[in-house]
Parts: C-alpha cells; structure tokens; sequence
C-alpha cells in the first residue's frame, strides 16, 4: 500500500519553501506585534498553548481511556520519585544526586526532573494521585525555576560551560514546556519569570536576540534547528508574542525543504534529501537518532500549530509523508531500525526495536491529519510493525497520552497491517552512502563512506572502536529472528571493529578516543581543537574518507554499488604535515569493491585489497553472533560434491552456517579467491568496551566469522563470494552450475551476471572505455543491465562519484529502438550499437533508466 504522496520528499521544492519562509519573516517584521486580549481562548497564541499541553498531559477523553492508564501512572510514578529526591536536595542542589556549578548535563537534568513534576500536576483524570492541580506542589517547581535562573543559568558569564546542546536546546526545551504548564502559578507569582527566562534562552543562542535564530550557524541545522524554533515557537506562544511565533516558524520551514548539496541554503547539508537520506552533523547518516528525533518534533510541531492559522493547509504534512514512506520505512525491517542510520547510538542498550517506537507514534500522529487512503496507509505501517516486532511495541513509550488513545483506535481499525515497503525492493541512499536490499525473508543493509559522507562517529565516550563502520559494514536481517540476538549492542561488543560483517581492514591494534588522550576529545585549543570545534569534528567524531567513488545504480528491485577504500581525513591531514605532532591517526587497508544484488544473491568482489605499508588484511565475508546454548552448525561442501572439513587443504565451494535453536541459516558461495578462514568460538566481553555510559555487564556469545586472511607483505588480492541469506545445503551445491558468473574483477572494472535473471552489472572506476560482454561503458560509472526473454533491454546508469557532466555506456550488436528513457538520457545509434549519453550533472549518484527494444 503506498501513499498518495509516494514521491512527497519533492512536494514542496526547496526554492518554493524558502520563499514561503522568507515571505513569514517579511510579514512578521513588518507588522507590529499585537498580544492577544486576557481571556480570548480563540486567539492563535492561546491555542497553540492549549494544543501544547494536550500533547504532553493529554485530554479528559484521552485519559480517560484504559489503554492510557499506565502511561498515566508511570508519569506520576516518576514525579514522586523527583518530589523525594527534591526533598534531600543538599545545599548546591535542587535534587540530591545532582550537584550543580560544573555539570552541563546536571543542571540539564535538573530542569528535566521540574518538567516531570509539574507534568504531573496537570495530567487530566488523575485527581486521586494528590498531584493534579496540586498549588502547593506547582508552586514548588516555580521557586525552584526561579532558584535555577538566579544562581545557574541566568548569568551568562557562568554559563555555557560543557556541551552547547544543553544550553541552546536541552534546557530550553525543558524550561519552556514547564512555564507554559504552570503558566497561571507564574503569572500569581512570578509574573517576571518567563520573559526572564525567555530573554536568557536568547541570549545563549548563538548570535541570536528577540527570538531570531542563527540560520548560518553550524550548530542550527536539521533536528537541532527544529528543537530551536519549536522552542521559540512556544516561547513566543507565552509572551502573546505573534511576530516571534512566525519568526521560528518560518525558519523551521527551512527544515522541510529537501536538501540541494550544489545549492545549500547557508551553507546547511543537514536533513532530508530527494532520494529519502537523511543527514546530520554535515555528513554523518542519521536517519535512525537524529532523523527520528526530528520527525518527533515535526510531528509534534503540527499538532502544537493545529487550529491556529500558522499553517494553511497540509502541505507541510506531505512531505512528512514523504520521510515516513522514502525515508524512514526501508530502514525499519520488522520493527527493528537498521544499523547503518544511528551513528554513535549503535553503542547503546536501547536501541533497534526502541528506536522504532519513536517512529511509530509519528506516524499514529499523522495520520491524525490525513485522510482516505493517506491515513489507511499510515494506519496498516502502524499495525504491520506492530505485528511483526519481535520485542512487541510498548505504547506507555509513547510521549502523548493522546497517541497511545489513537494508536490503541488504529489497532481495532479494519484497516489491514501492511509495510509501507514493497516485501521486494532496492533503495539507493546514495545521498549518505547507504544501500538498503529488500527480499521475502531478509533485508541486506550495506554502509559506505566518500568524501562526502563520515567514515563513522564517534562522539562523548559512544561508539569507542567504530573506525570500519562504513567502510563495507554489511547487516544481513533474516525474517522472524529478534535482531537483539543477531546486532545491536552486543555485536559490537562481541565482534572485533576490524572483524564487523563485509569490511576490508589491517590486522592492527587502534586505541580509542579516550585511551589516546586520557579525554572524550582531543584537547589542543591552540591548534583549534576543543570539544565541539570544526577541527574535532572533522578529524576526530566523523572524519570523511578521501576518494569520490561510493555509490550505485538501481535497476527497479534490483542493485549495484560499488566502493573504492580510502584513509579519512585524519590521517591525509597527517600525511600532509596539517596536524600536531602527538595527534595520532591510522591508514586504512586498501581495496576496490563491488555489491551485486539479486534476488536470492549478494555478490560481492573485492580486488586490490592490501593492508598497505606491509601490513596483514582481513576481508570478513560475515560475522553473526548467537546465544552460547543455541546450537550452531558450520557445514559445507567441496567442487566435486563431497563435504567440507574445518581441516585439509581443500578449500569449500559453499558454506552452510545454521543456528539450529533459531532456525536461521545463511549460506556463502566461493567464486574465487584464497581459501575462506572459519572460526566459531565463545567470547566474553563488556558492553562498556564500545560506551563508557554503559554497564559493565558482560555479553558472552558464539561467534561466527568467515574470512579471507593475508599475511604480511602479500601482493593484493581479488576474492569473489555469494551471500544466500536462509540457504538449504542442497541450494548451495546448486551453486555449481550457475546462474552467478564473474566477468571481470580488477581494480578497473568489476562486473558479474545473473544468467537465470538475465543481468549483468558492472562498477567502472576509472576513466576510460571498460569492455564486458555486449556492454561498454565510459568509466567511472556503476551500470546495471537487464534483458528480458522477449528481446527488451532495461537499463540503469549512475555516476557514483557525484562529480560528471555526462556517463556514456553502448550496447553493442544490432541497434536498438528507443522505447523509454529518464529525462536526460540521449539514445541514438552508433556504428556497431546502441550508444545511451546520460546527463549526470547535478544528479548526486540518481539512476537514470530507459528501456530498448529489438528493431522489427
């Protein structure tokens, strides 16, 4: 089932929503700001207000219903956990446990544990809790609002120490949202506070004054951007102050607009982009934290403006629309979110069926606002996640009470639980370096880095050993597992960083962050590092690789991409002499590699792979963990039929690995290259190895790695495998007679075809004419080819370096008719063949297509 707005991510181009938000702010400066009269429930402001609290405390109506109930307690719950710990509040503190005066995220916290209470006092149907409405209690939270301005954050020559999140958007976040709830005690008794507190916020944005926001501001871009205006949003909401509220939301409409990379509004590559990638931190893929987090507060933003004014129509819910279906559910596999969009939060216990939650009640919002087969859609994702997470799905996660009451309506709906994801399907995230492959019974999710897009991330003690997480990392989901037994936290912590699943890497020891440098950062002011400089980002949280080549074409449901490996930015600076001294970066391995997707197959080539330097490499054909008492079986067979052994010289033709308990199986063909490495052992080690905020909990699991192994000094290597995800023995010795065949694998050219589906695909990464079979293309080019038995040719080219004017490819043999092209492929007859000219100007690594036929 799609939506209406199947293609919603350009709905509203980018130039268009620029015009509208500069058309806000112009409305807004010239027109002088009128408040609202006392007591004119009617007006915008007051609304927006109403609305705002709603969504937090929810309705009469909405908690009067059971399905709300322990979410209701749960809130209370953890407001008489603050009252007790607010009563044994030591001299430097508003709660005890929490000192205040050095600690960012304590005094963050702080105004965090005065939300959750005054939350609490205004939660309706909860008379009999003692809290409701409590004056004794509010008043309470008020005092301790004004103590924390006075003595912490009000000044700012004390102020704006650690991290600038807590001071630009955390504590904002918090403050605003517990002034808007006891905005009658504030105005009984502190009728000052708020536009103290709302002057204060202000003056800790960067460059900001009188609600206006930084839009140059490197800090002010994607989800952050839409936390700062949807706290000024609000802000302005308590000062009866309309030119505010157009003022922030005209700058979050920048958020809306789909990302330009060769035309960026202030210099900002944060957020959505036309082919569903969404990016923060200027390069790192992000679409499972800071991407569901925006999409949070989006959502959360629509309902907060319902019935005011500020939006017209439904536009805007449209290309929300747009992320949901493009950019957020290829990356949902049953209800887990994938690994390759979460950055430093892979390091972290609540991750992949939790992550989802946050997803889930976005979508429960929206198809509040929605309608016909729209919200019939939106409704079915609800239901199909929801039946096919294996973790179950938890609605008292849920931030409004009024969520969990519709997501409970959405569930007894007839509506029909359905992906919004074909069970069939490629998508070519090429905007972030990312490839998601979709089948009935696995997704395949495949991360990569350029000089575009981060290595990985590492950030405040996250992620410690993360330095091959894009460098080839593959995720092989199968259907019906709970992926917390296959990835998540424990896979990091069990898997060696140069061992992960699909990466090329020298045989090396890397020290963290933290071992380095005895800190969560490298400190150097004086050569422009400190904990959020551009410098540290750059070279330290999320370094770019340093080549152009990472990418794909898509041929409708089926994939090629391609990556050349190349060291990060840390260490070319190094190289170059730009870096201190006792700075210490590592060079990578080097190899040329390609991902051929089909149906039942993941092909995969490698060629030039070298550890550099002299070093031993390692190219990891998969690693899986299981449960120590799951019964884990490795089989395989020889070329002449007879089994594979752990032991002798022969090396398999195929694999079998099965975890009997689970009844999982993934099945691996050998194409060419050394002979494959086993090893199945059992190991112990600690969550807190990949995050310091971790427990020390130890993660024993079964570990399954298949690899090639190089020794020191051996010249460079191609290797070709297959990836059979739930393969019998029997499937896998069929492997002998086809349909897979390599045509080439060199560091030039990688190319393979897929007899039975009638494809070849080839990855050109030098310039130059590259020959395979009837196919030659005018490299670098990633290019995927497909005859049908009636004599049709589809085709599908793309310019994985992001930097050409034009990609030519020609069919040799008889000529071929046009029958349909994308716009910008030329097709015309040449001597000898059918010549495609492709217009990859501008195009960011899309696939153009066309389709050819046999002249009659």
């Amino acid at each position: 089932m799609e939506l209406s707005r199947r293609t919603a991510l350009s709905v509203i181009p980018a130039a268009a929503l620029w015009t509208v938000s500069q058309a806000l702010r112009t409305e807004a400066a010239a027109s002088p700001n009128t408040p609202p009269s006392p007591g004119s429930p009617e007006e915008p402001p007051a609304t927006l207000l109403s609305n705002t609290v709603a969504v937090f405390a929810g309705t009469t109506e909405s908690n009067s219903r059971p399905e709300v109930a322990p979410k209701l307690a749960s809130l209370l719950a953890t407001a008489h956990t603050r009252l007790t710990a607010m009563d044994g509040a030591g001299p430097d503190e508003i709660f005890e446990g929490v000192p205040l005066g050095t600690s960012d995220p304590n005094l963050s916290t702080s105004y965090q544990y005065l939300y959750e209470i005054a939350l609490a006092t205004c939660l309706p149907g909860t008379g009999a809790s003692g809290l409701y409405g409590n004056a004794t209690v509010r008043r309470r939270v008020v005092d301790a609002l004004a103590r924390l301005h006075d003595d912490w954050f009000g000044d700012q020559s004390k102020g704006y120490y650690g991290n600038w999140f807590h001071w630009e958007i955390g504590i904002p976040a918090h403050a605003t949202r517990t002034l808007i709830l006891l905005r009658d005690e504030l105005a009984a008794h502190r009728p000052d506070l708020t536009a103290t507190y709302v002057a204060s916020m202000d003056a800790y944005l960067r460059n900001g004054k009188d609600g206006d926001v930084d839009l140059d501001s490197r800090f002010h871009t994607g989800a952050n951007l839409a936390d700062i205006t949807t706290n000024r949003i609000l802000q302005g909401a308590l000062l009866g102050d309309g030119t505010r509220i157009t003022k922030a939301l005209a700058d979050q409409l920048t958020v809306f607009a789909t990302i330009d990379p060769y035309r960026p509004r202030h210099g900002v590559t944060d957020g959505f982009y036309a082919d569903g990638s969404f990016v923060q931190h200027g390069s790192v893929a992000y679409t499972g934290s800071y991407g569901k987090g925006l999409l949070t507060r989006i959502v959360q933003t629509v309902k907060i403006l319902d019935g005011t004014g500020y939006v017209p129509d439904d536009s805007l819910v449209g290309v929300v629309q747009g992320w949901v279906a493009d950019g957020f559910a290829p990356l949902i596999f049953e209800g887990w979110m994938m690994e390759i969009v979460k950055g430093r939060a892979v390091s972290r216990t609540g991750t992949g069926y939790a992550d989802v939650t946050a997803v889930v009640e976005a979508v429960v919002d929206l198809s509040a606002h929605t309608a016909g087969s729209d919200a019939e859609a939106l409704e079915s994702y609800v239901k199909h996640i929801r039946q096919t997470s294996k973790a179950g799905l938890d609605p008292t996660a849920f931030v409004s009470p009024v969520s969990i009451a519709r997501y409970a309506d959405i569930l007894d709906s007839p509506a029909p639980a359905r992906d919004l994801v074909p069970a069939a399907a490629h998508a070519a995230y090429n905007a972030m370096d990312r490839t998601v492959h979709r089948r009935p019974g696995y997704a395949f999710a495949l991360a990569r880095s350029s000089a575009r897009v981060s290595m990985y991330e590492y950030m405040s003690g996250e992620n410690l050993m993360p330095w091959f997480q894009g460098a080839g990392a593959h995720y092989l989901y199968l259907s019906g597992a709970d992926q917390r037994q296959a990835y998540g936290v424990d896979y990091f912590t069990a898997v060696p960083p140069q061992r992960l699943a699909g990466v090329t890497a020298p045989a090396e020891t890397r020290r963290t962050v933290p071992e380095l440098y005895g800190t969560l950062w490298y400190d150097n002011p004086e050569r422009g590092f400190t904990s959020s400089s551009e410098s540290q980002n750059a070279y330290v949280y999320f370094p770019r690789a340093t080549q152009e080549f990472s990418g794909g074409a898509r041929l409708g449901t089926y994939g090629a991409a391609g990556l050349v490996q190349s060291d990060d930015a840390a260490y070319a600076a190094q190289q170059a002499g730009t870096l201190p001294d006792d700075f210490v970066a590592y060079r990578a391995a080097g190899a040329t590699r390609s991902w051929f997707m089909f149906d039942d197959e993941i092909l995969v080539l490698s060629a030039g792979v070298t550890g550099r330097a002299g070093r031993a490499v390692t190219t990891t054909v998969d690693s899986r963990i299981a449960d120590p008492s799951s019964p884990v079986v490795v089989t395989g067979g020889l070329r002449d039929g007879s089994p594979w052994h752990s032991t002798g010289a022969a090396p398999p033709t195929w694999l079998r690995y099965a975890d009997e308990g689970r009844g999982l199986s993934v099945g691996y063909v050998f194409l060419s290259g050394p002979p494959p490495v086993v090893a199945l052992d059992t190991v112990t080690r600690s969550r807190r190895l990949v995050r310091l905020a971790n427990a020390d909990t130890a993660v024993t699991k079964q570990l399954f790695t298949l690899s090639y192994e190089q020794a020191a000094g051996e010249r460079p290597t191609s290797m070709a495998h297959a990836l059979i995800p739930n393969a019998s023995a029997r499937q896998l010795a069929g492997y002998a007679h086809g349909p897979l065949s390599v045509l080439s694998n060199t560091d030039r050219l990688q190319a393979a075809a897929h007899t039975r589906l009638g494809i070849t695909a080839a990855n050109a990464f030098t310039a130059g004419t590259h020959r395979v079979g009837r196919l030659s293309i005018d490299g670098p080019a990633s290019v995927l080819l497909r005859r049908t038995a009636e004599g049709t040719y589809s085709v599908a080219v793309s310019d994985p370096t992001t930097t050409r004017g034009t990609v030519s490819i020609t069919l040799h043999g008889r000529p071929l008719k046009h029958v349909s092209a994308d716009a910008g492929v030329r097709v015309h007859r040449v001597p000898g063949g059918t010549r495609l000219d492709v217009t990859t100007h501008h195009a960011y690594g899309r696939s153009f297509t066309a389709t050819l036929a046999r002249r009659t």
